[in-house]
Formats: structure tokens, C-alpha cells, sequence
């Protein structure tokens, strides 16, 4: 932070992470426009059309080197209150056309105030799944009252589903017990009732009560809360069909985009574990308002809900301080499954006797997302050595067959998900998601998400002149990386060369290094893609972390080869598997045995949702698999420095090699050595 009076305040934007430096009194909107940040204004900025509104962080920032104080941004002013007395803003925002910069200040943009919206891909898979949930329904005739034999109409109720169904033993919280009498006598004494009975055991617990026969359906939700992005599945507890799919960014991220940054943030700002819990029930409450309308159910219909996600999210979405989890052993404050009511959660979205259920985690780094991928892709049934990769900001990996399972989590951080690269944003219409560069003339072609032409082909243009284009997405730049070293302008130790050394003018140089310009729009007042030898940098870190982790696991089986490889999380489905082995992300196998299980943690939750024999297969399953904790291990620092090679700097890749050839450049004027012996080490074994 600069204490300097004559230097101008900086301004951070997430979850962009761009930044720059403006005077006082500077509007937040003009603030966010030349930075080329993503924030919406239909009005021009005169407060009109709300569309800008944005949320100013305060606190100590590490990562960031900001500490944000309460004076950052100016005083509320009168066409925010305005606003906030005709429609109301949500507590914490302002208007971007109002709030002028102050001071230091780190301002997270929501993601209904972006122009180009997240599209959050967490999908369900199809799955078969046999139903046997845990919420039922069951319709009841219960006798009238009788001055002769005096019972209550709980325990009347109680007696005929005894009689009718064979259930024996219910409770009822006092919510239920205040809706009961009316319920019976508006039913004419038929009502029916859902019950939740788990594989805990127990009374059953009655959670609803309708007059008459109910025949408007039972749902349930199954939420993967991850890092960067949280994902529902509404589920018709009868059927188990997904009804409807949506997503939405996890706010935390204006707290840090990584694990390690928002429990740093909980360490240094008091409370700032309650902030964070808070922001993610809030989020988690509104994508259940809004998916329950988006399929025109009404969310008391909603009875169930399972969440799978890692540890520090576990603990952030109960209310658990996550510090412990920063430093080893890296203690949960409890591993085992959790069943609660909604309302102990805070989420009143949905019916508030509402029943929760969350998966087991494994261990200290490896959460009851990676216990859902466990359940979804069974490694401890496969015959065949079988390495589950869920990739996303916090990787987790199990390596297994039916003799044993390991398991360990890998930083990758979120470059992979467009974070940290220069043109980087989140899977959008308009970013970049799949490239190709011609090995001979180094051009390059590329499509963007909302649109199925190459850029290439005629009506490219007209396509996407809505959307635009606007940056560079997760599996864009995994393929842009692996395409430039296929095509020879990165060498194996991952520097671009020159114009000269690669003979194309789109190697430009860029400070010390140089950069791969995409796409040059800026003739026309758009963006200007490249990427930049940094890029190259935030990538190698990640696929590094990610293969060292794959490493570790192999070792501790005592292999040097895996069968299969699968590629899980909503990230994972749309990574192509030969630019990911080009990389070095992932060990060498044939392309042909590497698949993608799409959102498997999603699938884990919605098996879980659905019947509850595999709640109790899961709960037994993560007490035999085996930890490997990264952090502590010796070998990951060897294995991660040896990784940084593109695609490695030791390890052969014969199967790669029968696919791919790799130019064999070195961009090294010094002359360096190690830029090329992993393609030599390849030539042997191949």
C-alpha cells in the first residue's frame, strides 16, 4: 500500500485481477472502462439504469499488497439512495457511476453486473442411478378425533401410517406441528406427508403435509460448491431427473481466488470467516430462488439438498474458522458425513424443514468433492489402473484399481480457469475456447463459446458480432500453449522466441521476452489477445502442480505408468486430452484410454441425492483410501520442477510421441541446458 500523498490510489478488480492506478474523485465505472473490466452500464453512468453496481472490499489483502480502508470509496450519496429506496441495493453494494475512488480500494464485480455473464459448464452427466431417496411421499387416512378415546392428531397420524404404510415412529418439529391440524381438516382427514428416513436410521421425521393427495412433485438439489464456481442440480426425488441445471460464481472469490488466500483472509481479518460464510449462503440462497423459478417450482417443494466440496469450503459453508486448514496437519474440525436442517445453515430458499446431507471428506486437503468423484467414477472397482483427475483451482486426484485407492490435492491455482493470464476471463460468450496454429505459416484460427464456426470460415464475423471477442478461457489457453509448442514458437522449457527464431511476425517482443498475438482487434476499438511469455509462466506453474501430484501417487503404487486417465469437473470436459499430455498435464497414456467423466463431483452428489445406500457405501469407502499429503512430501518440490518442461524435462512420453511430433527449438541465447532433453529422452523410448 502506498502512503504516498502525490501517488494515485490503486484500484483491484475481481474477479479479473485487473488493476491500475487513478486519481481521486475518479468514478468506478471510468475506472473499471479503461482497465477493460467487465462492468456493465446501460444509463451512461447516470444512475439510472443500476446496471453497474459493485461491491468494495475492506481489510488487509495480501496477495494483493492492499490494505483497504473505510474511507476507499466516497460517501453514499443521494442518487444511490434514491435507487436503493425505489428498488433497493443488496447491503455492501454501490453504484459504479457514483462511488469515485478515495483510496487503495479492491472492488469485486458481481456477476449480474457484467456484460458478458459467466456460463457457468457444470452440466449434469446422464447417470443411472437406482432410486431410493431419502424423502418420500405417502398419503394418509387418518381417523377423526373421538371425545371416547382422546388422542392427539400427531398421534393419530402417526397410528394410521403405522397401519397403512408400516412406518413406525415419527417426530415433527413444532413449524410442522403448527400446520398440522389445519392441514387434516382441510384434507377431509386425507393428507399426505413427506418423510425423511436416512441411512442413519432413526424415526422418521415429518418435513411436509398437504391437504389431499399432493401430486405436484418432490425435489431435491444436489450443489457442487467449488472455489470458483457453485453448480445446482434440481432433482424430481421420484424419478431422479434433472429438472434444471444452473450456476453461479462463488463470491468468495473477492476474498481470493485460491483456498490458502481466503483462509489467509480469515487469519488476518477478524470475522473474516463469518463474512465469507455469509457471502456464500447468500449466493447459495439466491441460485435457489432462482432455479426453483427458472423450472416454475415453488421452492418449498424443495425438501433435500446434498453438497460436495472441498475442505475449506466445507468448513467456509457451515461456519467453520478454515485457519487449521492452513497449516499442517491441516485438522478438519470434523471429516465424517454431516446431516443438518436447512435453517442451522442459513438457507431459507427452500422449504425450512428442509433436510442437508454432506459428504464425507478424506482428509485435511482432499474434500467430499473428490469423496462425490470417488462415488461417481468407483477406482476401488476398476481392474485396470485407473489415475481420476477433477481439475479446477484446487485439483484432486485418486489413483486406484481394486486392490487400493489413493488420493491427494494439488494447488493448481486458477489459470487454468482463465485466472492470472493477461487476457484471461471465465467461460463466457466471446472467449476464446478452442485454437489451432498452422505449423507452417504459425497462423492461428480459434472459436469462442457461443459460436460453432473457426474464425476461419465465412459468417465468423456475423456470428459472433453480438458476443464479440473477448478474451481467452481456461481450455483456450491450454490448447494455445500446447499448439505453440507444437508449432514450434515455445521451446520445451517454455519461452517464446523471436519473429526471427520462429519466422512469424506474430512473435512480438514484449518487454525482456515476447508474446503471441491471437487476435488484433484494436483498429476497430477492440481487444488486443496475446499470449504473453507470464502466460506461459502461470500455466507451467499449474500443469506442474497437477503432474507432480499424479507423480507422488504413481510412487507410492509403485508404477511408473497408469491404464486410464479421466479427466472430471466441469473444467476437465472440455479440455482436449492431446494438448493437456502436450503440456505435461497429465502422465503419458494412450490418447485413446484418456476420457472425460464431465462434472463427476456433481454426479457423486446427485448418486448420493438419489439413494441412500450409496451415503453409507461413500462414508465406508473414504475410511480405506489411502492420503498422500502433498505439502509435506519431499519428492513434490523434485517432481514439480522436473514437470516445468513442456511437456517434461525427464519423464518419456512414448504414447505422445506416436501422435505429436515436438519440434525440437531452444529459444535459450545463453545457451541453457535442459530446454530439450525431455524430447530426446522421448526419441529413445518411442
Amino acid at each position: 500500500m502506498s502512503t504516498d500523498p502525490h501517488v494515485d490510489p490503486l484500484v483491484v478488480f475481481t474477479p479479473s485481477g485487473k488493476r491500475g492506478r487513478f486519481p481521486k474523485g475518479t468514478p468506478v465505472l471510468t475506472a473499471a472502462r479503461r482497465l477493460g473490466v467487465d462492468l456493465d452500464s446501460v444509463c451512461g453512468g447516470r444512475g439510472i439504469c443500476s446496471k453497474c453496481q459493485i461491491t468494495p472490499s475492506y481489510g488487509e489483502f495480501p496477495k494483493h499488497g492492499v490494505t483497504v480502508s473505510e474511507g476507499a470509496l466516497s460517501d453514499w450519496n443521494a442518487v444511490e439512495q434514491r435507487y436503493d429506496d425505489k428498488r433497493g441495493l443488496k447491503p455492501g453494494r454501490r453504484l459504479g457511476c457514483q462511488a469515485t475512488v478515495q483510496g487503495d480500494v479492491v472492488i469485486d464485480v458481481p456477476p449480474e453486473s457484467q456484460v458478458h455473464r459467466q456460463v457457468v459448464r457444470k452440466a449434469a452427466s446422464v447417470r443411472a442411478i437406482t432410486m431410493n431417496p431419502a424423502t418420500r411421499l405417502y398419503f394418509v387416512e387418518v381417523d377423526q378425533p373421538d371425545m371416547h378415546s382422546p388422542t392427539g392428531d400427531l398421534e393419530r397420524l402417526e397410528r394410521a401410517l403405522r397401519e397403512q404404510w408400516q412406518i413406525d415412529g415419527i417426530t415433527a418439529d413444532l413449524t410442522l406441528l403448527s400446520k398440522l391440524q389445519p392441514t387434516l381438516r382441510k384434507g377431509n382427514w386425507g393428507v399426505t406427508v413427506a418423510l425423511f428416513r436416512d441411512h442413519a436410521g432413526g424415526a422418521a421425521r415429518l418435513t411436509e403435509i398437504w391437504p389431499g393427495l399432493h401430486e405436484s412433485g418432490l425435489f431435491g438439489l444436489a450443489i457442487d460448491l467449488g472455489s470458483t464456481t457453485i453448480a445446482a442440480h434440481l432433482t424430481d426425488l421420484d424419478t431422479g431427473e434433472v429438472v434444471a441445471s444452473s450456476g453461479i460464481m462463488n463470491p468468495q472469490i473477492r476474498f481470493g481466488e485460491d483456498l490458502m488466500s481466503r483462509v489467509s483472509y480469515a487469519m488476518m481479518n477478524p470475522g473474516g470467516d463469518r463474512e465469507m460464510t455469509a457471502s456464500v449462503r447468500e449466493a447459495i440462497n439466491d441460485l435457489i430462488r432462482s432455479i426453483a423459478s427458472e423450472s416454475g417450482i415453488d421452492p418449498n417443494l424443495i425438501l433435500e439438498t446434498v453438497f460436495v466440496c472441498n475442505p475449506v469450503m466445507h468448513h467456509l459453508l457451515l461456519g467453520l474458522d478454515p485457519v487449521e486448514l492452513g497449516q499442517a496437519p491441516f485438522a478438519l474440525a470434523t471429516s465424517d458425513s454431516m446431516r443438518l436442517g436447512a435453517l442451522e445453515m442459513g438457507l431459507d430458499a427452500m422449504n425450512p424443514r428442509a433436510r442437508i446431507y454432506l459428504l464425507p471428506c478424506i482428509a485435511g486437503h482432499v474434500g467430499a468433492d473428490a469423496a462425490a468423484v470417488a462415488l461417481s467414477e468407483q477406482p476401488g472397482k476398476s481392474e485396470d489402473l485407473v489415475l481420476i483427475v477433477d481439475v479446477g483451482t484446487n485439483a484432486e486426484l485418486l489413483l486406484g484399481n481394486t486392490e487400493r485407492v489413493l488420493a491427494c490435492s494439488s494447488p493448481t491455482g486458477p489459470a487454468f480457469e482463465g485466472a492470472q493470464i493477461s487476457s484471461g476471463q471465465r467461460a463466457a460468450p466471446g472467449a476464446l475456447e478452442r485454437v489451432e496454429i498452422d505449423p507452417e505459416t504459425k497462423e492461428p484460427r480459434f472459436k469462442v463459446i457461443g459460436c460453432e464456426l473457426w474464425s476461419t470460415e465465412p459468417g465468423f464475423d456475423a456470428a459472433t458480432a453480438t458476443t464479440g471477442i473477448t478474451g481467452i478461457c481456461g481450455s483456450g489457453i491450454i490448447e494455445a500453449v500446447a499448439e505453440m509448442r507444437i508449432a514450434g514458437l515455445v521451446d520445451a522449457s517454455g519461452l517464446i522466441g523471436s519473429a526471427e527464431q520462429t519466422g512469424t511476425p506474430r512473435c512480438i517482443p514484449e518487454g525482456r521476452t515476447h508474446s503471441y498475438l491471437l487476435h488484433d482487434a484494436s483498429a476497430e476499438g477492440g481487444p488486443r489477445i496475446t499470449v504473453t511469455q507470464g502466460d506461459i509462466r502461470a500455466i507451467q506453474l499449474a500443469k506442474s502442480a497437477l503432474y507432480a501430484g499424479a507423480r507422488l501417487l504413481m510412487d507410492d503404487m509403485g508404477v511408473d505408468k497408469v491404464d486410464r486417465i479421466v479427466l472430471a469437473g466441469a473444467f476437465g470436459a472440455h479440455i482436449s486430452t492431446k494438448h493437456a499430455m502436450v503440456l505435461g498435464m497429465i502422465p503419458d497414456a494412450p490418447l485413446n484410454k484418456v476420457t472425460s467423466a464431465g462434472n463427476a463431483a456433481g454426479t457423486g452428489a446427485r448418486i448420493a441425492l438419489c439413494n441412500i445406500d450409496s451415503r453409507a457405501e461413500i462414508e465406508a469407502t473414504v475410511r480405506e483410501i489411502t492420503k498422500v499429503e502433498t505439502a509435506i512430501e519431499p519428492k513434490f518440490q523434485e517432481h514439480f520442477v522436473a514437470a516445468n518442461a513442456i511437456p517434461h524435462k525427464t519423464d518419456p512420453f512414448p504414447e505422445l510421441s506416436k501422435v505429436v511430433t515436438l519440434p525440437d527449438v531452444s529459444f535459450n541465447t545463453r545457451g541453457g541446458e535442459g530446454e530439450t532433453g525431455g524430447r530426446r529422452r522421448r526419441r529413445k523410448s518411442s
